[in-house]
Formats: C-alpha cells, structure tokens, sequence
C-alpha cells in the first residue's frame, strides 16, 4: 500500500513541477528541498527519497543524487532499499568525478555487505575511483599503483563477474602505464648522460614489466646505455635478448646497426644481469 501511495504522490508532484516549469522532482523550489514548503526530508518515506535521487540522476544533477541517495542511507539505515541506495550513492559520487565520496560509499557497501550480488560492482566502482584518476606519463604514479591494487581485488574475488574481464583489461593498461613511467625518467637520464640512472630504469622495465609494450625499447636503450660505457658486453647481450624476441621491431634494427657498427654481434656475452634474463628466455622462464 505504500508502494501504490508513494507512486501516486510521485506522479502528481512529478505533474505539478512540469506544469509550473521549475523542473524539481518532490519540489517547488529548487535545490535539495521537498514539496512546495521545502517540506523537511525526514518526512518522506525511503522510497520517495530513492525515486528523487534517481530522478536528479536522470538529469544530471549528480551531486545532488548522491546526496538523496545518501540521505536514504542515513534516515532508513534498516530499510531494503539502503542498499541500493549506497550503491547508487557510489555510482552518483562517480559520475561527479567526485572520487574519493564514490571510495567511501563503495567501501562502506563491501563492508557491510561482502557476500551481496552488487559487492562486485562496488569493488569495481573502487578501482575505477583510482583508475580514472590516472594522471599523464610525467606525473606522481601513486594512484596507478591504488588502482593496480584495486583491480587485482576485482580479478581474484570476482574472478566469475562481469567486472573481472573489464578488470583485466584495465589492469593491463595500468601496468603499461607504469612501464612509460619508468621509460620516460629513463629517457630523461639517457639524455642527460646520466647512464647508471638510466640503466636502472630500463632494468626496471625488462624485468618487472616484460610483459607491455615497452620492452623492446627498454633494451634497446640498455644497448645505448651500456655502448655509452664502454660494458660491451651487456650492450651485446641486450641485443641478443632484442634479435630473439623482437626481430621484427625497429628497436632491433637500431640496436643491430649500433653494435655491427662497431663491430659487435648480437650474441650473449659474460655473467651479467643479462645473461641470466637471456637464460631464463631460452627456458621459457621469461615473458
């Protein structure tokens, strides 16, 4: 019976803001107030406070959803629609780029309710608060680590959601996101002439992130490094390591061309940091 009362208090408020043009669901004045009077919330049932906080959603108004959303959490915290309302609160909060209010709400969803259908949306909805924070190449990479971190929850307690493939997905580019991280510092010494920090960078790429698309240019910049030193033999084995798994690459082609240059193969050479990665490739330990 509340139900069919709240539907039909709904619809003809809904009538009346189109009639009197203010546009405002549950209200005649604008902003957060209900009814003609600004009506205090607490008079309204939750079900009306959620239909008003999906109304402003369908506008919009996304900041002003999450706080209908949020009011429904704070006056019925017993009732069946809390949930959904905290849920919708966290998508609202998004939808604002309001990042941090969207962790909060998602955070307070696992918590409370770890075993609900929607606990994988809500991690979801976490990650992404991390995710589309990701700034450009050049700036503070702490976010993308929080996002690492939050995606890899999605991927190991939802492995069977929805959200997992998309996880993957994104996870993957976050991980790339890093590699260029590393590369454009390590670039940035290698112009420098500063090639014992550069080294340790493109080091960093070849073995904790052999798996993106940076690879390749990573030895191919140790080869430049490691010439620059005069550690031939590091310079030959990155070269090695290039010619076997990215022939076809144009990294491969400059490298070939500096050390046949200078009368070099692109053959393993000594015991070094290489040597045991090229090892590990042959095995198929490596990538």
């Amino acid at each position: 019976m509340a139900g069919v009362f709240a539907w039909k208090v709904t619809g003809a408020l809904l009538l009346a803001a189109a009639v009197s043009g203010c546009g405002n669901f549950l209200g005649g004045g604008g902003g957060r107030g209900f009814g003609a009077a600004n009506t205090p919330i607490e008079e309204f049932t939750a079900q009306q406070i959620f239909e008003r906080g999906e109304f402003e959603l369908n506008r919009n108004r996304n900041e002003d959803a999450a706080h209908f959303f949020s009011e429904v959490e704070r006056l019925y915290p017993y009732s069946e629609l809390t949930k959904r309302a905290l849920i919708m609160q966290a998508f609202a909060h998004h939808r604002d780029k309001n990042y941090a209010e969207s962790r909060s709400a998602a955070q307070r969803y696992i918590d409370f309710f770890p075993a609900d259908d929607d606990a994988a949306y809500a991690q979801y909805l976490l990650a992404l608060s991390y995710y589309d924070q990701i700034e450009e190449v050049g700036r503070d990479q702490g976010l993308t680590f929080q996002a690492l971190q939050s995606l890899r929850a999605v991927i190991e307690r939802y492995p069977e959601s929805d959200y997992a493939r998309s996880s993957i997905l994104k996870f993957d580019l976050a991980f790339d996101h890093l590699a260029a991280k590393e590369m454009e510092v390590g670039r940035y010494y290698l112009r420098r002439d500063h090639y014992g920090a550069a080294i340790n960078r493109f080091r960093s790429v070849v073995e904790d992130f052999q798996t993106t698309t940076h690879t390749a240019e990573a030895l191919h910049r140790l080869v430049e490094a490691y010439l620059s030193l005069g550690l031939t033999d590091e310079a030959q084995t990155a070269g090695a390591i290039l010619g076997y798994n990215y022939q076809g690459s144009e990294w491969y082609e400059d490298s070939y061309k500096l050390l046949t240059g200078r009368g070099l193969e692109l053959k393993p050479r000594g015991n070094n940091w290489l040597s045991s990665v090229y090892r590990q490739m042959v095995r198929g330990e490596w990538l």
